[in-house]
């Protein structure tokens, strides 16, 4: 049978990439035993807003080997059962969706979860978005009408959920939606026995040794909680209190990246859009002195009423 030249064949025999992982490198953030780590260390955060051209508002986040990409639409008119809540309430509605790659974690995934329980996981956390993202968004500014955000986790490498919750905050604002703080979100885990630690900021690992768990979101100007969600057990109220407590100080210590990832996608936003009117060129079109006299005096002459313009102001990029 003829093969096809336009089609580039691969190797008859392929190995996982595992295969070439280095030991002790299947997970960079493990730092050896989950107990040998400073328990309140946040990983390296990278962020950008404004990644995406065909999305309203874009954002791409990284924590370590997490890797997320949220994107906002709308807003637009509500249809069928969202126009009806939409319509029943005193604004509109905010709509979230999460998904992860197939190739998000060690395990291949069928695309929706299929067979695997995924798609009940992804519900589940992707209502855990929307109540987070509701008390920062003024939904009261737009009636009748939803907006979409929606998060796609690329690499499962831990804390996904406070992870994605960063990112929509950050594409929110990217789109320029009403909002009365950003919303950042941390994760902890805690492990089995009576003398394990909360650990701030979970790697997978430590997500999958952990015998409780607790997400957090923070709104840091206000200083509000706007989610909490938890699960495991973790001894008594005092230890829950504790795990809430240190995720409230890493959502503080996050709050500065968001900031300076926000306001260098305002300034690239600023230059695209193309410099200003130079100070000199907006001197040239002011009229002097003498030559808004000689034209007041020229209407009054005329008999006709002297309309008053400020003169234009220069834009900054």
């Amino acid at each position: 049978m003829p093969g096809d030249h336009r089609r580039i064949r691969g190797p008859e025999e392929s190995q996982p990439p595992s295969l070439y992982a280095l030991p002790g490198q299947e997970d960079d953030d493990d730092e050896g035993a989950a107990g040998a780590r400073d328990p309140a260390r946040l990983r390296p955060v990278y962020a950008r807003a404004g990644l995406l051209s065909q999305a309203k508002g874009s954002a791409y986040l990284e924590a370590g080997r997490t890797k997320v990409l949220c994107a906002v639409s709308g807003p637009r008119p509500a249809e069928g059962e969202r126009a009806g809540a939409a319509a029943a309430g005193a604004g509109g509605r905010l709509v979230c969706d999460f998904r992860r790659a197939p190739f998000s974690g060690p395990r291949r995934r069928r695309p929706g979860g299929a067979g695997a329980g995924g798609g009940t996981e992804e519900r589940e956390l992707a209502l855990a978005m929307q109540e987070a993202l509701e008390p920062a968004v003024r939904l009261g500014r737009y009636p009748r009408a939803q907006l979409e955000v929606s998060a796609l986790l690329l690499e499962d490498g831990g804390s996904a959920l406070a992870a994605a919750l960063t990112a929509a905050s950050l594409a929110l604002a990217d789109a320029g939606v009403e909002m009365y703080d950003v919303v950042v979100g941390c994760a902890l885990s805690r492990g089995a026995g009576p003398d394990a630690a909360w650990l701030l900021d979970p790697t997978r690992r430590e997500e999958e040794r952990a015998a409780a768990g607790i997400t957090v979101a923070l709104l840091p100007v206000l200083n509000q909680v706007a989610g909490l969600l938890g699960s495991g057990e973790a001894g008594e109220a005092e230890s829950w209190a504790a795990a809430v407590r240190l995720g409230l100080e890493g959502c503080q210590r996050l709050y500065p990246v968001l900031q300076q990832c926000l306001l260098r996608a305002a300034r690239r936003r600023g230059e695209a859009a193309g410099p200003g009117p130079t100070p000199a060129a907006a001197a040239a079109r002011t009229p002097s002195e003498a030559d808004a006299a000689a034209a007041a005096a020229a209407a009054a002459a005329a008999g006709a009423d002297a309309v008053a313009r400020d003169p234009p102001e220069d834009s900054e990029a």
